[in-house]
């Protein structure tokens, strides 16, 4: 061979070099697309729209029909009945396995000999008025057995008398505001306040910590009424005899109350009923509007601030007690409530994986309810049931999710979401090692608006690629994308360009996996218009009028809301289980942890000479943000350049993403609540629905307006400061690469 020809052969080896790299770049490159956060596998992609084809709102009509003719309250047999045919449609819809998991825990019913009511004695204490003994029953449900009436679950038992003082909500500051500015003192006496802004059992709670020996619980017009809507059955608003049910617990996490941190098997100890956590120690009960108004029309006092005014027709003065006239009255509450253990069932269905069979993804929700339950839970239950049908689907198909799916139908969730929380205690080391992530499947339908997300931040980023592949199910936006629909209706309003996504705080079954777990979670639901529909919750909450005809009447005649609150739920649930790569973005929670920690500092300049004084910065967590950012970023970059086709390469950077929600976990828990354990997300102490950013600090901050001792006070601010930077800090080095 020439010299010529030699230089020409090497030449054309280095062009097939060059061409070579540049292709295997471009195949690098288009893995990485797979495989960066905002896309999906092309597998997956395939089963997701066949997976959201198949659901159909008039299955998902069926399904909430069946499982709301009758009452089915937790530990009732009809409530089991409902679990049994749950296992076995599931078991014919295709799951591999099906089982019913019993838990022995504390229940509460009111006496049925002796029911619960309030009443206003006169001075021989004769009663002169009687509050309800049982909500007016809709149409057609008259010869419906065991409606159980309205009470508040673990109440006290007791009689107690005295005179009345009205506390507006009942949340810490209107207690505060009352005493501290008004000078009235509710000890010895017995406060009513009205549903709404806080859980009632925080309100339950600030009521036996101001000295009271009783409290009542009423549904206002104000917040339990939409504008130009009428009540139930000519409308979706409350009636003035609906009285809203629920329990008054404040379990701070714990679930079973006598076995708290344990699953409540027959092996684990159990404490004495006076020693359960979270139990209240003075009387509840609810009553509904038109009762409130005999109890109110009389009160005495002063005149309240017009924030603390509803909307009945009385002066909604103070107390205590009643006016001149009526001042020889007083007001008995007349409680029986018993609390017993009961057992109940979960039902646990199962899709093995097939590449990652110990790796789990969890579609949970409750399928027990106070009466009928069509929105709360059983709107939920439909849509869960309805994804499981829809997989059974694809699993007859041939398809196999890469990862174990889980479905779970919980119990007791209204009595303190104690069927997911023992499930949870019951399974924790494995659950810790092995969940990827949980979806809630509580109730899908409270507004006929635009669609609500609660979700930890590394899911945003699939959230809003998933919305963008869903269509609008509303009337005049044929075409239009969910995502686009939900973003021109609940826009960010700060530094964001997208639809809102809130924190998840607490009041359903996710829960223990998140705030106790650290498992990543999400879940979503249709909503009202937060900006214009002021009234809270949806105006039936927890009452008899949650009825099959209240959904298909008034939230969703065509069921195609509730079709695409299946399709946003069952999408994460397939994209979590089936995407090569974990579809989690630890740049979104970088993002989240830089507004968060501003929102806490800015919080605490109100106290800026104090802390001051006190030598109070936030410097440690702002630099502890800003270390986790550069390891999100990098951690994101070596992400795009995965060889997918190494297993042992992508098991590592899954288990990284997947273990990123519990690197935030401390396993001391947060002061006084050792069962919420998330850094970053809790729900509020005085507020168990609503959930706070840095929960310690903010718990804290929240305790200076009303510390004796400021230093202490202070002390423990920059005690929580520390705990955050450090727990921050260390989540960043998780995302580092393997040594």
């Amino acid at each position: 061979m020439s010299k010529r020809s030699g230089r020409l052969v090497r030449c054309l080896w280095l062009f097939v070099a060059v061409a070579a790299l540049f292709f295997l770049g471009f195949i690098a490159g288009w893995f990485a697309k797979r495989t960066h956060p905002g896309y999906t596998d092309t597998a997956s992609g395939q089963y997701l729209q066949e997976f959201l084809g198949e659901m159909q709102p008039r299955r998902i009509r069926e399904h909430l029909r069946k499982f709301t003719r009758l009452p089915h309250l937790s530990g009732t047999e009809q409530n089991l009945k409902y679990a049994e045919q749950i296992q076995s449609e599931w078991r014919d819809f295709g799951l591999d396995s099906v089982e019913m998991v019993p838990y022995d825990v504390l229940l509460s019913y009111p006496n049925a000999s002796q029911p619960n009511y309030i009443a206003v004695v006169d001075a021989e204490g004769r009663e002169v008025f009687n509050t309800s003994l049982a909500e007016p029953v809709p149409e057609g449900y008259e010869d419906v057995a065991n409606i159980v009436p309205p009470y508040s679950a673990f109440s006290a038992q007791g009689q107690p008398q005295g005179d009345l003082v009205y506390v507006n909500y009942g949340r810490t500051e209107d207690f505060f505001q009352l005493q501290r500015q008004m000078g009235i003192n509710v000890t010895g006496n017995i406060v009513i306040v009205r549903y709404g802004k806080i859980f009632r059992g925080n309100k339950v709670k600030n009521a036996i910590l101001a000295g009271a020996k009783g409290i009542i619980l009423f549904s206002d017009p104000a917040d339990y009424s939409a504008a130009g809507v009428e009540p139930f059955p000519e409308g979706w608003n409350l009636p003035g005899g609906g009285a809203q049910r629920g329990n008054v617990m404040n379990m701070n996490g714990a679930g079973d109350p006598l076995t708290p941190g344990y699953p409540a098997k027959e092996y684990i100890y159990r404490s004495r009923l006076e020693d359960g956590v979270g139990l209240p120690s003075i009387p509840v009960h609810p009553i509904g509007y038109h009762d409130a108004f005999h109890l109110l029309k009389n009160m005495g006092g002063p005149i309240p601030p017009d924030n603390w005014k509803g909307a009945l027709n009385v002066s909604y003065r103070i107390g205590p007690g009643f006016t001149e006239d009526f001042k020889n009255q007083s007001v008995r509450m007349k409680i029986y409530t018993n609390n017993q253990v009961t057992r109940i069932y979960n039902v646990i269905g199962r899709i093995p994986g097939s590449l990652e069979p110990d790796r789990y993804v969890i579609l949970g929700g409750h399928r027990d309810a106070w009466v009928f339950g069509a929105i709360d839970p059983m709107s939920g239950a439909a849509v869960a049931h309805e994804i499981v049908r829809s997989a059974g689907k694809l699993l007859s198909k041939g398809w196999r999710p890469r990862r174990t799916i889980i479905f779970a139908s919980w119990d007791a969730e209204e009595f303190g979401l104690q069927g997911s929380t023992e499930w949870a205690e019951d399974h924790a080391k494995l659950l810790q090692e092995r969940a990827v992530a949980y979806i809630n499947a509580d109730s899908a339908i409270e507004g006929m608006y635009t669609l609500r997300v609660d979700c930890t931040p590394s899911l945003h980023t699939l959230v809003y690629q998933l919305t963008k592949q869903i269509l609008s199910p509303e009337p005049g936006e044929e075409g239009l994308s969910l995502y686009d629909s939900w973003h021109k209706k609940d826009n960010w309003t700060d530094d964001r360009d997208a639809p809102r996504i809130n924190k998840l705080g607490s009041g359903s079954d996710f829960e223990a996996y998140f705030v106790r777990l650290g498992i990543a979670a999400g879940r979503a639901r249709y909503t009202k218009d937060r900006k214009r529909e002021r009234y809270s919750s949806y105006p039936v909450y927890h009452t008899v009028y949650e009825t099959f005809e209240l959904v298909e009447k008034f939230y969703d005649p065509t069921f195609s809301r509730l079709r695409t609150v299946a399709q946003v739920r069952g999408g994460l649930l397939l994209l979590l289980a089936d995407s090569q790569i974990i579809p989690l973005d630890a740049s979104q929670y970088a993002l989240a942890l830089h507004k968060y920690s501003r929102s806490i500092a800015t919080l605490a300049q109100r106290h800026l000479a104090a802390m001051q004084e006190h030598q109070v910065s936030f410097d440690s967590l702002s630099s502890a943000v800003d270390n986790f950012t550069l390891a999100a970023r990098h951690f994101h970059e070596r992400l795009l350049n995965l060889h997918t086709a190494n297993a042992l390469q992508v098991r590592v950077m899954n288990d990284q993403l997947m273990y990123l929600e519990r690197t935030f976990i401390d396993p001391l828990g947060l002061p006084g609540r050792p069962f919420y354990r998330h850094v970053i997300f809790a729900p509020s102490s005085h507020n168990k629905y609503a959930g706070e950013s840095f929960p310690g600090i903010y718990d804290a901050l929240f305790h200076i307006e009303h510390a004796a001792d400021q230093a202490a006070a202070w002390r423990e601010v920059k005690r929580q400061i520390s705990i955050a930077a450090f727990t921050v800090d260390a989540a960043a080095v998780t995302l580092t690469p393997p040594a």
